[in-house]
């Protein structure tokens, strides 16, 4: 039998592409490599944006309407934290490693 997993923090996924779907990222944390293009759907049928956490942060979509998409590139290592900012409840990472 399986410990439950409930409560345990989520483990970083690999891959390229973040759903928006029911006012939350997925994945919530997403692990890329430098030089990786991540592109974000917005499945919902209100509008989101992805924009970086702070100030001076590389992503800064304009509002998406349902199915549209933002995609950025990741230049550079470190971790990107990023928002909704019309829902800013709304949080997500994503980890760049060389």
């Amino acid at each position: 039998m399986s410990p439950p997993t409930s409560g345990a923090p989520a483990a970083p996924v690999t891959g390229s592409a973040v759903t928006i779907n029911n006012f939350a990222f997925s994945p919530a944390k997403l692990k890329v490599t430098v030089g990786t293009r991540v592109t974000w759907t917005n499945q919902d049928t209100d509008a989101h944006t992805v924009t970086s956490a702070g100030s001076g942060g590389p992503l800064h979509s304009a509002a998406l309407a349902t199915h549209a998409t933002y995609s950025h590139t990741f230049t550079k290592p470190g971790t990107y934290a990023y928002l909704c900012t019309i829902h800013p409840f709304m949080t997500a990472t994503v980890e760049v490693a060389r």
